[in-house]
Formats: structure tokens, sequence, C-alpha cells
């Protein structure tokens, strides 16, 4: 699977904020299976709008994202269009604002996305909860968690899927270094696994993962 962004612009950025970026207005970026990609943009330059697009849940945008893959012959050509199906399969995403539920437990939030793809076994999701977080919080409401401790359990929920492409939006920004290493290597395994695209965006070039290719906004 490959996406192929054309003339993307956020509608609500000039040509002149978006000047110079290797993504924004360029003729075609081209995103491919396997590859790693590091987007790199200051505060507000349009990295979580970018990944927001390429998930269709954002489209105040000029231009096309088309999908190619021959496993997907009726994949639309515009994510105004993107089928529930092609996010449940194909896309798995690390939201900036993690969008879990915090009067769930940590073991639940995971839990009920598993429940929709059936991708990971019970015994899978708590060894990937246990690797990341104390084994006694994973029984807790996530309102009482810290913010670095949903982070984790954002990015063990954003594992439970298979997918072709990974979206992380600033995945480590409430982590420290120590455990930084440890989700991006947990993310690291299961991207390999699949075979899938990472693509990763942060305030700055990150070592974490053995990126491809690192893109400026």
């Amino acid at each position: 699977m490959t996406i192929e962004l054309k003339n993307l612009k956020p509608r609500y950025m000039s040509e002149s904020e978006v000047a110079g970026s290797d993504i924004y207005l360029q003729p075609s970026v081209l995103f491919e299976q396997g590859k790693k990609y590091m987007v790199c943009a200051r505060s507000g330059h349009g990295k979580t709008s970018l990944l927001n697009f390429i998930y269709g849940s954002n489209l105040n945008y000029d231009g096309q994202i088309l999908y190619h893959s021959p496993a997907l012959p009726s994949t639309p050509q515009h994510s105004s269009a993107l089928p529930f199906s092609l996010r449940l399969r194909h896309l798995s995403y690390l939201f900036q604002d993690l969008s879990l539920f915090p009067e769930l437990t940590a073991l639940e939030n995971v839990q009920i996305k598993n429940s929709l793809t059936g991708h990971k076994s019970e015994s899978d999701i708590e060894a990937m909860l246990d690797s990341v977080l104390p084994s006694d919080k994973k029984h807790q409401p996530l309102r009482t968690l810290s913010l670095g401790q949903r982070q984790r359990v954002a990015a063990v929920r954003a594992l439970c899927q298979p997918f072709e492409f990974l979206l992380m939006d600033e995945p480590f920004s409430h982590l420290d270094s120590e455990t930084a290493v440890q989700v991006a290597a947990m993310t690291l395994r299961e991207v390999d696994a699949q075979g899938a695209a990472l693509i990763v965006t942060a305030l700055e070039p990150t070592d974490l993962f053995p990126f491809d290719t690192t893109l400026n906004l």
C-alpha cells in the first residue's frame, strides 16, 4: 500500500505559511509501506493536521490524498470517503490528544479496540501493557493515571489492530527518555512484524526509530 499526497494544503493556512514545506503544496509526496518517515515542524505548523488528513478525520484541506493498493480495489481516491474498514484494517493512529476513555481502566481501553479487530490475545495485551506500565496501573481508571502513563496505554491500543500504516503524533511528548525507548522498541517490533509503514511527527528529529526519510513541514 502507498499513500500519495498531491498539492496538499490546509485551507486554514496561507501559501506563505507553508512555503518551503517538503509536503504541503508539493506536486506528489509518496509514503510507501515498509518505510519509516519522520515529519518535523514547529508547533502550529500543521503536523497534527497532516495526520488527521491522512486518517480522514479532518477534511479541511485542498489537494488530494490517494490510497494505492491492489488489495483495496474499492478504496476511494479521496479521504472524504474513507470507509471504516480502511481504518480498521489498514491505518492505525496514535492521536496527540490520546482519545482514551477516562472512566475505563487502562486494560479496558485496549480491550475495546481489540474487540473490534481481534488482533491480539488477552495475554498479548496484558504483556504489552506490563512492558510499559506498572502492573498495578492497568486495572485503574485512566483518569487516575499520569499523562505519561495514559500515553503509553494509547500506544498499546494503537498496536492492537492490523495496519499497513501506523501514524504517531508526537508519541513521546510526555515520556521520559527511558520509557520512550521502551515504547519505541515495542512499536518497532509490531511495525516490522506487520511490514508496515511508520509516520511519526515531532518538534525535532529523534533517533528512537531507524527512519528512512525525514521531512520538514
